[in-house]
């Protein structure tokens, strides 16, 4: 039987972050949307029906005053502490190392575009992945510091691209991104047109066959899920 996922969906208004996700992940999917206040049951409830949890990408900084980002922070800790196995992509992955004790910082520019990253170390959620790949980037936050005790999967010259503390896991790349979400995110961003030109120019069906060894994090992570999830599979 297929595992259950709470995808939490932190982007705001419409866009393509539930599509993609359902696409990349060979589960059953609920999305909670939550910019609009949605959130799974506590794990501790009778409710909670889920074997692992997806954090998405979002517009926002996790260090932002917003009110969501305080209730899922809360509901993520206690999450966390119970071993929900989760994987936050992006926002996801900065919200995940905010939460458990790291420190994430504005460095005032953007990394966008597909980017070479180096894998370090070994981990299962990294299985069939090479050691050196192709994702897409977009952000100008990162992980300054991690949570004590969380061991470094992964880097290039930006920083920390992908993290394990526990059973939660951070990629601060996009490996559910295909061809078209990478030029919608691109064309949307406020940057001078002469960057946009750059990054659109880099966005081929080569580079994008490129990164989609990257999205095999994916069917690890899952395999994962079915190993470490504390719920009983339904």
């Amino acid at each position: 039987m297929s595992a259950t996922i709470a995808l939490l969906d932190a982007s705001v208004g419409d866009t393509p972050a539930e599509r993609n996700f359902r696409r990349v992940l060979d589960a059953e999917v609920t999305t909670f949307k939550l910019s609009d206040g949605e959130l799974p049951p506590p794990v501790s409830s009778r409710a909670w029906t889920y074997d692992g949890v997806v954090i998405s990408g979002s517009q926002t900084s996790v260090y932002d005053d917003h009110e969501w980002i305080h209730e899922v922070t809360d509901w993520f800790r206690r999450a966390h502490a119970a071993g929900v196995p989760t994987l936050g992509v992006c926002w996801g992955h900065q919200f995940v190392a905010q939460a458990l004790g790291g420190r994430i910082v504005d460095v005032a520019e953007y990394e966008l575009g597909y980017r070479r990253i180096t894998r370090v170390g070994e981990d299962d959620l990294f299985e069939n992945v090479p050691r050196t790949f192709t994702a897409f980037e977009t952000h100008s936050d990162r992980v300054a510091e991690l949570p004590s005790g969380a061991v470094t999967l992964a880097r290039n010259d930006f920083g920390v691209q992908a993290f394990r503390d526990g059973a939660a896991y951070g990629v601060q790349f996009h490996p559910e991104y295909d061809r078209e979400t990478a030029e919608w995110v691109t064309k949307n961003k406020e940057l001078p047109d002469e960057r946009i030109r750059s990054v659109l120019d880099g966005i081929t069906d080569e580079t994008a066959a490129a990164a989609e060894a990257a999205a095999r994090v994916f069917d690890n992570f899952l395999r994962l899920v079915e190993t470490q999830s504390p719920v009983e599979r339904r």
